[in-house]
C-alpha cells in the first residue's frame, strides 16, 4: 500500500487483512515522524480516477494520532552510561536495576513528574 500524498510512506503485507495492518502502521508512524520533524500534514487529495490502476483497491485506513504518539514517546530505549566499575560491580550485588534507578534519577534531575 502506498499513499500518495505522503512521499515515502509504503507497506505491504502477506494477504488484505495484514497489508491493512501494516498501512495503517506505516501511516501513524509516518505521520509521528513528520510531527516529531515539524512538518506539515495537509489534508489527504482524491486521486484522480483515470490514474488508478487496474486492480488496484482503494481503501480507507484509519489511525489515532495520539494513541501512536503515546506508544512511541513512553517505548522503552536503550542507552549506554559509563561507571566507575567498583560501583557497578556494588550496585550489582546489591540487586540495583539500572533502568529504574536512573530513569528515577533523571525525572528528578529534570524536574519531570511523568509515569
Amino acid at each position: 500500500m502506498y499513499f500518495p500524498d505522503l512521499p515515502g510512506c509504503v507497506s505491504m503485507g502477506d494477504n488484505f487483512h495484514h497489508a491493512q495492518t501494516m498501512a495503517a502502521e506505516a501511516l501513524g508512524l509516518h505521520l509521528w515522524g513528520m510531527e516529531k520533524d515539524g512538518d506539515v500534514t495537509a489534508n489527504p487529495t482524491q486521486p484522480p480516477f483515470e490514474d488508478i490502476p487496474a486492480g488496484a483497491i482503494i481503501v480507507p485506513v484509519t489511525i489515532f494520532p495520539e494513541v501512536v504518539k503515546d506508544e512511541m514517546d513512553n517505548r522503552s530505549v536503550k542507552t549506554n552510561i559509563t561507571l566507575p566499575a567498583w560501583l557497578k560491580e556494588l550496585a550489582e550485588k546489591q540487586g540495583v536495576n539500572f533502568s529504574q534507578i536512573t530513569q528515577a534519577a533523571l525525572k528528578e534531575y529534570l524536574g519531570v513528574d511523568r509515569p
